[in-house]
């Protein structure tokens, strides 16, 4: 692959930044960046093979591979850098859960938990997308450099100039601090896709259970309103209920007065009493059975919104424990 082809690629990635997810995006810069590493480190085999052709063996200088850091050593960094990400992301779920979590717990909350989820995730992608872009840029000066010494060395050899000692020293320098650039580069780009992959996965376990949460929150709202519908109608019936027993009271105190103050009167005049009477007393058992018809229908209407408060309670309690 070509310096120009990989531009090309690198230019086609960053337009395409707006389309593809950024994950995505970061493979692609790392795979890229690994052809571009393996097409350096084969360069500067060759240029060090040529090298040890031109000096004599005692002067050779010690190899590049010399100055890497041991293995322990970049065992311990990776270590490092991976506690460090993870401080990072438990503060991030920690300052989710703060602002977030107790927000829908709250009655009206939801709405402003939704858009905080929201501005936290497009934060993260803008701070992603950035930290990505900078890294393009750095890699693309990195390949600039490159290409202006490979320039250099070509002009070089056309015009049958042999490399000195000092020049040599200064493009072993250059191209040993240009492979360690790239290499830290690489670093950061995994850096960045772990933890990258690591936010997307405790962002989408928080969104689902805000999904869930919201699902609850309109359960609630729907069996809240159904369940005022019932105590209103139940409030009506019991008023009604209350009216109708203050008549009944109201008639059987008339009836039981009439009948306290009734005097003996003529035999004509006292049978159509007794018959009068009876219809009275008729009509006395008739309203004292709708009194207890009606008292028994308060009882139950009391017993059932005893237990829609019960029922109520239970759901909040189980809402509150779910979250």
């Amino acid at each position: 692959m070509t310096d120009d082809e990989i531009e090309s690629v690198l230019s086609d990635s960053h337009e395409g930044s707006e389309q593809e997810l950024p994950v995505i995006q970061l493979c692609g810069l790392v795979e890229e960046l690994s052809y571009v590493n393996s097409a350096l480190r084969t360069e500067t085999e060759m240029f060090e093979k040529y090298y040890a052709k031109l000096e004599p063996r005692d002067q050779r200088p010690s190899r590049l591979s010399e100055i890497k850091m041991s293995a322990a050593d970049y065992a311990q960094a990776i270590i490092e850098e991976a506690e460090i990400r993870w401080n990072e992301v438990a503060r991030a779920v920690h300052e989710f859960e703060k602002d977030i979590l107790k927000a829908i717990s709250k009655k009206k909350g939801s709405i402003l938990a939704t858009q905080k989820v929201m501005k936290y995730i497009e934060d993260t992608n803008r701070r992603r997308d950035n930290m990505k872009e900078k890294l393009r840029l750095k890699n693309v000066s990195l390949k600039v450099q490159r290409k202006k010494l490979l320039s250099q060395l070509r002009q070089k050899e056309e015009v049958g100039e042999a490399l000195h000692d000092v020049d040599f020293q200064q493009l072993k320098i250059e191209n040993a601090q240009f492979l360690e650039t790239i290499e830290a580069r690489n670093q950061e780009l995994t850096q960045l896709k772990l933890s990258s992959g690591n936010t997307l996965q405790v962002l989408n376990a928080y969104k689902s259970k805000l999904h869930k949460a919201m699902e609850i929150y309109i359960n609630l709202d729907k069996e809240i309103l159904l369940r005022k519908e019932l105590l209103d109608k139940i409030e009506k019936e019991t008023l009604q209920v209350e009216e109708d027993r203050a008549k009944a009271e109201a008639v059987n105190k008339r009836l039981r007065k009439q009948l306290a103050e009734f005097r003996a009167p003529q035999v004509m005049t006292y049978v159509r009493e007794k018959i009068l009477n009876g219809d009275l007393e008729k009509s006395i058992k008739m309203w004292e059975r709708k009194v207890e018809i009606a008292e028994m229908s308060l009882k139950g209407y009391r017993k059932a919104w005893n237990r829609m408060k019960i029922t109520n309670e239970q759901l909040q309690a189980d809402y509150l424990a779910g979250n």
